[in-house]
């Protein structure tokens, strides 16, 4: 198999083992986005909704949760941290946009392209 097809087995693991952990925590989510054309990523770029054609989507690596407590969506980065610092303990290339300092996407989970 190739680099990326592992990769994306290992990060589509990864993103069960987020979700158990956030039912663990009394918590649900729903997924969003996983994968992305490159149409529509030019179009998100348009509208401001990303800021480049390097998104993880692309590649398969990147999935938006939308996380929530009883009912409300958690939409702060406080009560969305220790979901984000669970998710960047899992492996060194997990990333999480909610930890980015010029573009902060609380709802996304990616893991960086394979070397």
């Amino acid at each position: 198999m190739g680099k990326l097809v592992d990769a994306q087995w290992a990060f589509l693991k990864d993103v069960a083992t987020l979700i158990q952990f956030i039912e663990t925590e009394g918590d649900m989510a729903t997924g969003g986005e996983l994968q992305r054309t490159s149409y529509q990523q030019v179009e998100y770029i348009r509208t401001g909704r990303s800021k480049t054609m390097n998104s993880l989507h692309l590649s398969k690596l990147a999935v938006d949760l939308a996380i929530f407590h009883d009912g409300i969506w958690l939409q702060d980065r406080d009560s969305l941290m220790k979901y984000g610092a669970f998710w960047q303990g899992l492996h060194e290339d997990n990333e999480w946009g909610g930890s980015w300092l010029t573009f902060c996407d609380l709802p996304h989970f990616q893991r960086r392209l394979p070397k």
